[in-house]
């Protein structure tokens, strides 16, 4: 398994919620990602919370790609509240979207029955050498949208770092 860590690289999680990032809340839905991540072979770098502001959430994405992480799954804001904005803040770094991926994440949580994941507006793609993923925040909408990104992540970052001929 040690291999496999060392061939899928470097993870890391970001936490859209204001009330985590104020410390008034416990983060529950951060650890499930970055332990599902680090059973999917990642090193995981952290978990970093931050309020539903584009700037906030931006500032965090940036330095995961110029921190060079293979990817970084954000966790909460894709919904249509006023206050859901990680895939408005996501789109705008992203050099190439992948939408069949965040169009499987949805299909994936409705048919599990993840409500939050059906009306998720989360985006997938890749920002420099990084793959973007953005998931809704429940624990179900979590935990059935790793179990579809997992097989995938594998071979997009082979074919980001261009060891997988297309």
């Amino acid at each position: 398994m040690e291999r496999t860590a060392q061939r899928l690289g470097r993870a890391l999680v970001v936490l859209v919620d204001d009330r985590v990032a104020q410390k008034e809340h416990e983060d529950t839905t951060g650890p499930l990602v970055g332990e599902l991540l680090e059973e999917a072979g990642f090193i995981v770098d952290g978990t970093v919370a931050v309020a539903g502001e584009v700037t906030d959430i931006r500032n965090a994405l940036n330095t995961a790609v110029i921190g060079g992480v293979d990817l970084v799954v954000t966790v909460g804001g894709t919904g249509v509240s006023p206050r859901d904005v990680t895939p408005d803040a996501t789109l705008g770094l992203l050099d190439r979207p992948i939408p069949g991926i965040a169009e499987a994440l949805r299909a994936s949580g409705l048919a599990a029955g993840a409500t939050d994941a059906g009306i998720s507006r989360g985006v997938v793609g890749v920002s420099g050498s990084t793959l973007v993923v953005n998931l809704a925040a429940s624990r179900s909408a979590v935990r059935d949208g790793m179990a579809t990104l997992t097989p995938l992540v594998q071979f997009v970052i082979e074919q980001i770092s261009g060891l997988e001929e297309s």
